[in-house]
């Protein structure tokens, strides 16, 4: 198995451990009821995305 020939510097270790850092989750506003979501997620307060209602939300808590 190969092993390495020189030690690596913290430098160069502290530069690819740079991309390592969690990055922050980015939150839009729903467009219909201002609630905070996701990108690219339907809205678990109305059930709304792109320009419609894709859940009934009344109904799916009810049938929970």
């Amino acid at each position: 198995m190969g092993t390495p020939k020189k030690r690596k510097s913290h430098s160069r270790v502290r530069m690819r451990r740079n991309h390592d850092a969690l990055k922050a989750n980015h939150l839009g506003s729903c467009q219909r009821c201002g609630s905070s979501r996701r990108p690219h997620t339907i809205c678990g307060v109305c059930g709304f995305y792109k320009g419609k209602t894709w859940i009934d939300v009344e109904e799916a808590e009810f049938a929970e």
